[in-house]
C-alpha cells in the first residue's frame, strides 16, 4: 500500500500472518481471520465469526478501541468498485435498522473488493 493512498484514507490488504501476530489475542477459540485491511493506523478484520474494527486513538497511539460487530447485526452492505479515474473502492455497512451506514471504508485499487463482498455475503446471508 502506497503512502499517498494511505494518506488519502484508502485501506490496503494485510496478510493473515501479520494480523494474527498483532491481534491474535482478540480471537476466541475456533475463530479464524479471513481478511484484513489497514488504513493509516486503523485496522479492520473479517473473521469467520465477526467484523473487528481497530481504532488507534490519540497522537501517540497508546489508546486503542476494539469494536466487534456480529455478522447477524449487519442488515445490509454495499461495495462500490473503483472507476477509471477514481482511485478507490468503497465499502458501506448498515447495522440493524439504521438509515445511514455506520461503517464506511475506502480501499485502494490493490484490494479485490469482490473478495470483500464475498466474505460479507457469506456471513451475512449464510
Amino acid at each position: 500500500m502506497g503512502l499517498f493512498s494511505s494518506l488519502m484514507g484508502n485501506a490496503g490488504a494485510v496478510s493473515q500472518e501479520d494480523l494474527k501476530k498483532n491481534y491474535g489475542q482478540l480471537l476466541i477459540d475456533g475463530e479464524e481471520i479471513e481478511l484484513g485491511f489497514k488504513l493509516i493506523r486503523d485496522t479492520f478484520i473479517f473473521t469467520n465469526k465477526r467484523l473487528i474494527l481497530i481504532d488507534v486513538q490519540g497522537l501517540t497511539g497508546s489508546k486503542t478501541e476494539y469494536l466487534s460487530v456480529a455478522y447477524k447485526s449487519i442488515s445490509k452492505f454495499s461495495v462500490e468498485t473503483a472507476g477509471t479515474f477514481d482511485l478507490e473502492a468503497e465499502l458501506k455497512i448498515w447495522i440493524s435498522s439504521e438509515t445511514i451506514p455506520s461503517i464506511k471504508k475506502k480501499f485502494n485499487k490493490s484490494v479485490n473488493v469482490y473478495e470483500v463482498q464475498n466474505v460479507l455475503a457469506h456471513h451475512v446471508l449464510g
